[in-house]
């Protein structure tokens, strides 16, 4: 059990957070929501012991452990792969060290022997015998291969030295877990991995996140991160939306009953109060007034973008051809003979582990990038607009927000351009920002008022939803989904996937997978899963099943 007992913060003359208690109990999983800088992260950071809150403490039931999920990729470069996850348990990695140390010296004592033997008692109890195989099991189903878990982590992708830090913050079953946006950067065979280890998990889980399918899938309780406070909800995040929701409603039907009974109370005192037979009434009144309180509608820190992409031309019956596409980067190849032709009706989500190969087609089919071999076609119809993963480069200029989208709209007006900036959260003097000082998420958002903006029928994106808050990326799924035009995207977010894409193409190392399907469909097929399995086979292994 992990509790916070009157935490206060406060960074300036601002109170980040005032008078928070709030009680974390084992066997269950919580879910810390809230708007972009609401202070989510920062409470994780208070409840850990990195950061010290102006007033009030946070207590722990004694001689429990915490973990953490750290976020520096690099830290532990220098490590062995399976000895950095192992040394997320620091009490047996310790006691590994120190026995390993002892055995091997050449002038072994008595004394030794007894140190030895009270280490071995710790180690056991700890479940050490079963720390490598655990630490594997982990890097295992998070998707690490098992030819790197002896390989140094720095020569580890990025990708994978998440999967490390990750694996690290679950080894040895710790009882309390502090997680920030652990699904950040993997893929959707891991976050579904991941979905399921916590919900097995029976001690306390602690985590931020803005991917909605998987706080409904392992929360038992939200705590919302507004107005200063943070109020604990029973059950998962859809079911905190509509107890929200519901109080909001609840809450501005009270105020409308009573803006009523005040008006028709005002309207009597002011007829009657100098009627001396109905003065008595009137006075009455005017107590029965003066008791009348509002519900405080507090402003909410969360601001919901609207997100309208609408072309500008109806797409033709041919959209797009590809045939045998083939690439190598960096000697790899990434793209090998992939074929496939878009309909006009498509939206089609590329998913899988290989995030390079999706970067590398849509650079391609965007004209960034050359294949080696292989041909594509876009329809005469078609106009497209893109969302690239890397898109710091389009902000590199010391120009106003404005003028940066006013150099991408057909319509060179300042207030129609202050119009597409207004539905995404820049009015007024946000629309002044220069671009090259924005946050991750002012970027997104930016781009997402150049695509509005452009008015083509196609849309691509790659991984739209990092940087975003919980917010935007709705309405960026709601865009999505009521957008007429066609879409191919990848996207680490389940929920938007699957009501957003209605054909999944997913390539793999001995070919690609091409269905017309809903994402959950694609899941659960079991056509789906034996090709996967071919496809991850040596050639052996594909002769012996053939035989």
């Amino acid at each position: 059990m992990i509790s916070a007992n009157g935490i206060t913060l406060r960074l300036g003359k601002r109170a980040l957070f005032e008078d928070v208690n709030i009680k974390f109990t084992e066997g269950n999983c919580y879910g810390i929501i809230g708007a972009n800088g609401a202070g989510k992260s920062t409470f994780l950071r208070i409840l850990s012991g990195q950061l010290e809150p102006t007033n009030g403490s946070v207590v722990m039931t004694p001689g429990q452990r915490l973990s953490v999920l750290e976020q520096d990729q690099n830290k532990y470069d220098d490590e062995v792969v399976l000895d950095a996850v192992m040394q997320g348990n620091a009490r047996l990695f310790e006691i590994m060290r120190e026995k390993d140390e002892l055995y091997a010296k050449e002038d072994f004592s008595d004394e030794d022997g007894v140190r030895a033997a009270e280490l071995e008692t710790e180690f056991a109890e700890m479940n050490g015998w079963e720390a490598d195989a655990d630490a594997a099991s982990l890097l295992n189903g998070l998707g690490v291969d098992e030819s790197l878990h002896y390989a140094k982590v720095r020569d580890l992708n990025g990708a994978d030295k998440v999967k490390v830090l990750l694996a690290r913050a679950l080894f040895g079953n710790p009882d309390i877990l502090l997680m920030d946006e652990p699904t950040n950067n993997l893929d959707l065979a891991a976050i579904s991995w991941l979905e399921e280890w916590l919900i097995n998990f029976e001690n306390t889980v602690i985590v931020v996140s803005h991917d909605r399918y998987f706080l409904n899938k392992v929360c038992t309780a939200i705590a919302d991160v507004d107005y200063s406070k943070i109020q604990l909800y029973s059950g998962n995040y859809d079911f905190w939306y509509e107890s929200s929701q519901l109080m909001i409603r609840q809450m501005k039907e009270e105020n409308r009953k009573k803006e009523e009974k005040i008006k028709e109370l005002q309207e009597f005192i002011q007829r009657f109060s100098a009627n001396a037979s109905k003065s008595r009434q009137a006075t009455s009144r005017k107590r029965a007034l003066e008791k009348i309180e509002l519900n405080e509608m507090r402003p909410s820190s969360r601001k919901y973008p609207y997100i309208d992409f609408r072309p500008d031309r109806e797409i033709g019956n041919d959209v797009l051809e590809v045939r045998n596409l083939c690439k190598t980067v960096n000697g790899v190849k990434v793209l090998d003979d992939i074929s496939f032709t878009l309909n006009r009706n498509d939206k089609v989500a590329f998913v899988g582990s290989d995030e390079l190969a999706k970067t590398t087609l849509f650079k391609i089919l965007m004209g960034e990038m050359e294949p080696d071999s292989g041909t594509y076609k876009w329809g005469v119809t078609t106009s497209r607009a893109y969302f690239p993963r890397d898109n710091a480069k389009e902000f590199m200029d010391d120009i106003r927000i404005y003028d940066w989208l006013m150099q991408y709209s057909p319509v060179k007006d300042i207030t129609y351009v202050r119009g597409f900036l207004g539905r995404m959260l820049f009015a007024g003097e946000d629309g002044e920002k220069i671009v090259r000082v924005l946050s991750g998420g002012e970027r997104v958002r930016c781009i997402l008022s150049k695509m509005m903006i452009s008015g083509a029928n196609i849309l691509i994106f790659d991984e739209p939803t990092n940087h975003l808050d919980m917010e935007s990326i709705t309405a960026l799924n709601q865009g999505m989904i009521k957008y007429p035009g066609v879409i191919l995207f990848a996207c680490r977010d389940h929920q938007l996937v699957q009501t957003t894409a209605n054909r999944i193409i997913e390539f793999l190392p001995g070919g690609m997978i091409d269905k017309m399907t809903t994402y959950d469909e694609y899941l659960a097929s079991d056509e789906m899963a034996m090709k996967r399995q071919v496809y991850t086979l040596s050639d052996a292994d594909i002769e012996e099943v053939e035989e």
